[in-house]
């Protein structure tokens, strides 16, 4: 059995590894494995020895990032590269996460790994300085760039339609934003089998890999999915008004095309990740649930 240590407890992906209820799995929150006290992670390890590591620790505010770069900085680089270096130490396996947002979106095809980054703000450059990072502080390493996740935990896209959509009869949404929606739970299993075969006695697929859902799609067209599927089951609803990102400014610039190409990772490790669409048909129920009970 593969003992798993994520780093990370209370964002949308460490409670999705951690709903799959796995044997010799551990969840460590800030409290016991802080990325910003090089000290902790260390004990960690030598606490947990696990055979594999999966950091989802991370500052995820994007627009956040361009006010408070230093704090992105501190969780996005210099964290993960004194987890890399804890890992490396202890002969230990490191599955890193990472972002489309260090593309551009300039590209007409979906983004391969092989692509030249060139990240627009300060969350994707920071994100792509950890890579960077990790990647030179220890030889087992696996970079996973993720897009888009959403699910019944934590804040994101999905949570948000409802949100608005309990408010008010029309919600502007970006339609020339166009991406591969993940479900962070069939992400979380996708990640697992990754790690255990980056555990694996031999494993030396080291490097940097993209995993996110099958099919693709805009921001408007998933609201509109997403609203959809929550009036079929009694929730609430609202237009979609389609904006341009031009004409809908946010801090930070956001790629305008976030297709991440999994191909590779599905060769290698044989994952390949379901439709979005199923994954909005699971969300949006158990969401609704928790709205109307609260």
């Amino acid at each position: 059995m593969t003992r798993i240590l994520v780093i990370g407890k209370s964002g949308q992906m460490a409670q999705a590894l951690a709903s799959l209820n796995l044997p010799d799995f551990v969840c460590a929150g800030r409290e016991r494995a802080d990325l910003a006290d090089a000290g902790s992670l260390e004990r960690v390890l030598r606490e947990i020895r696990p055979d594999v590591v999966i950091n989802t620790g991370a500052f995820t505010n994007v627009d956040g990032a361009e006010s408070e770069p230093e704090a992105a900085r501190a969780m996005n680089v210099t964290g993960p590269a004194s987890l890399a270096g804890a890992c490396a130490a202890e002969g230990v396996a490191l599955v890193h996460l990472s972002t489309d947002c260090v593309f551009d979106g300039t590209k007409d095809e979906a983004y391969t790994p092989q692509d030249a980054p060139q990240p627009l703000g300060v969350y994707g450059q920071t994100k792509l300085d950890g890579e960077h990072e990790v990647l030179a502080a220890s030889p087992c390493v696996l970079v996973v760039r993720v897009s888009w996740i959403f699910s019944r935990f934590g804040n994101n896209f999905v949570r948000t339609m409802l949100r608005l959509a309990g408010t008010r009869d029309e919600v502007a949404v970006v339609s020339d934003q166009i991406g591969c929606p993940t479900h962070a739970p069939a992400l979380a299993e996708g990640l697992v089998r990754i790690a255990q075969q980056a555990a694996a006695p031999g494993f030396d697929q080291w490097g940097t890999f993209h995993l996110a859902g099958a099919g693709e799609i805009n921001r408007a067209g998933m609201a509109e999915r997403i609203l959809e599927t929550s009036r079929r089951h009694g929730g609430p609803s609202a237009a979609v008004r389609r904006v341009l990102t031009a004409d809908f400014p946010t801090p930070a610039e956001r790629p305008l095309n976030a297709r991440l190409d999994s191909s590779e990772t599905t060769r290698v490790f044989g994952v390949a990740l379901p439709d979005w669409q199923e994954g909005v048909e699971v969300t949006v129920p158990a969401l609704l649930k928790e709205i109307m009970s609260q």
